[in-house]
C-alpha cells in the first residue's frame, strides 16, 4: 500500500500528540526549543540517508511510499520520519517526567 509509511508516522503522532493537551507537557508551545533540538539531529540523519542512497546501500520500497521524492532520492516520508519520531519521543519523555514529578509531590 502506497501510504504505509505515512500511516505508520500518523500512528506515531496519534499515539503521542494527545499528551500535549491532556497532560499539558508544553513541548509544542516551546517551538523554538523543539526545532533547535530536532533539526540538527534530523540534518545529520538526512545526510546519512542521502549518502547511503547514493552509494546504493539504502533503498525504499516504492509500494509503501507516496512517490514524492526529494532531491538526492530521499522520499518525503523519510524526512518526516526524522521529524515525527523525535517529536513523539520528546512528548513521551516530557509526559513521563511531568507525571513522575506530579506523583512525587503527593
Amino acid at each position: 500500500m502506497r501510504w504505509t509509511y505515512l500511516l505508520v508516522l500518523a500512528g506515531c503522532l496519534a499515539g503521542a500528540l494527545w499528551l500535549e493537551p491532556l497532560l499539558k507537557v508544553g513541548v509544542l508551545r516551546q517551538a523554538r526549543r523543539l526545532v533547535l533540538t530536532v533539526a540538527p539531529v534530523a540534518a545529520v540523519f538526512v545526510a546519512w540517508d542521502l549518502l547511503a542512497i547514493h552509494a546504493g546501500h539504502w533503498t525504499f520500497d516504492p509500494r509503501q511510499i507516496t512517490g514524492v521524492i526529494l532531491p538526492g532520492g530521499l522520499p518525503i516520508e523519510e524526512l518526516l520520519f526524522f521529524l515525527v519520531v523525535p517529536v513523539c519521543a520528546i512528548l513521551g519523555f516530557e509526559a513521563t517526567r511531568l507525571t513522575l514529578r506530579r506523583w512525587s509531590r503527593r
